[in-house]
């Protein structure tokens, strides 16, 4: 398989960080390069009051040859949660 770079942003219990990895087009490869580059101290966490202190939100998409982002063709990992509808029996 080919590896490629992958752009990648962490919000995690009130600290911020963004970074790019080489990994290979799987969820797994692209997980193993992100505790790689945290267990190596690469990437530095800075304060970040923007989300929730209690919740964790990791992030990334493919960049192309040209240095640009784009977003992976197919979802890696996909989650449906559903809302309530606002306004909802009003």
């Amino acid at each position: 398989m080919e590896t490629r770079k992958f752009f990648v942003r962490i919000r995690a219990y009130g600290y911020y960080t963004e970074f790019e990895v080489m990994a290979e087009d799987s969820a797994e490869s692209i997980e193993n390069a992100i505790v790689d580059k945290i267990r190596k101290n690469d990437i530095k966490f800075v304060s970040d009051t923007f989300c929730d202190p209690k919740k964790c939100y990791v992030t990334y998409e493919e960049v192309d040859n040209d240095g640009d982002k784009r977003p992976h063709k197919g979802s890696l990992h996909q989650e449906e949660i559903s809302r309530p509808t606002v306004g909802a029996g009003v």
